[in-house]
């Protein structure tokens, strides 16, 4: 079997101190995450990062910049994600707009408040992406390279 890792992308929204997280139906339960999701064939790492916003939250985000690459394997299913995770701005909310199967709602949280449901996290990253923006890391999207 030939290993392939995941590919996701990832928003890091922050607005008036808290942070956009997603409450999902998951196979370990209801969990927390960024709004993310896998990277679809033939569109680039920022049009995936705004569609899943759009898609989980129902706001529009105008990805600007980078804040990290990670890589986490999931033992309870030996998995390996590799997470692009962006920050940006928000452009509008949609609020009649259905969310996606499985996401219950949209939630705006402070960073004290990410950490106190760590337990309810559906990977480390959400902490790690949040405290990573909090560290002012930020990188130009000219890093990244698609060749059609």
């Amino acid at each position: 079997m030939i290993w392939t890792p995941h590919a996701t992308v990832a928003a890091v929204l922050e607005q008036d101190g808290k942070f956009l997280l997603v409450e999902e139906e998951t196979a370990q339960g209801i969990r927390f995450n960024q709004p993310a999701g896998h990277w679809e064939a033939n569109e680039t790492l920022v049009a995936g990062a705004a569609r899943e916003v759009l898609e989980e939250s129902a706001y529009d985000f105008e990805p600007e910049y980078l804040i990290g690459i990670y890589r986490w394997r999931a033992e309870s299913s030996d998995v390996t994600y590799l997470r692009f995770a962006f920050g940006g701005h928000i452009l509008a909310h949609h609020p009649d707009r259905a969310l996606d199967d499985g996401i219950l709602r949209a939630v705006w949280m402070t960073p004290d408040e990410i950490r106190a449901t760590q337990a309810r996290h559906r990977s480390p990253l959400i902490l790690r992406c949040v405290e990573d923006y909090l560290a002012g890391k930020r990188y130009p999207l000219e890093i990244i390279t698609h060749y059609e």
